[in-house]
């Protein structure tokens, strides 16, 4: 009997409107990152900047990448979210925040839903925000 190598599972996904926000934006502004923000300004909401905008540290948690751009949270966040899949997706309204798409007059947001045991068990693994 073979046994076929399975595809990691992502753990951060993008819906087709956000990608073309993601696109527009990276026309614009070259290579981006996003960061899931834990609180202030928009509550929880996933943070768009320009590539080296944001400082990175052991205290982030790379998950994937979205159209690709690389998706960080907190680790102390990804403690309560480690068992979820995220979904960047976009919707009408202004944020409070500092997110690259905020002047468009829509913002990110993040849709979930909790991994099956079997997905649990091949999830593309996380590194540190400083690993290389």
């Amino acid at each position: 009997m073979t046994s076929k190598q399975q595809t990691p599972v992502p753990r951060v996904l993008v819906s087709d409107s956000a990608k073309k926000v993601v696109e527009e934006l990276k026309s614009e502004y070259g290579k981006l990152l996003f960061h899931q923000s834990g609180g202030c300004c928009d509550g929880s909401s996933p943070m768009c900047y320009e590539d080296g905008e944001l400082i990175l540290g052991e205290s982030d948690v790379w998950l994937g990448e979205v159209s690709g751009c690389d998706f960080y949270m907190s680790r102390d966040q990804f403690e309560y979210w480690k068992h979820t899949q995220l979904t960047l997706d976009v919707t009408k309204g202004r944020g409070s925040s500092f997110s690259l798409e905020i002047p468009l007059g829509i913002r990110f947001m993040i849709r979930s839903r909790i991994f099956q045991p079997h997905e649990m068990e091949n999830l593309i693994p996380t590194k540190s925000g400083v690993d290389p």
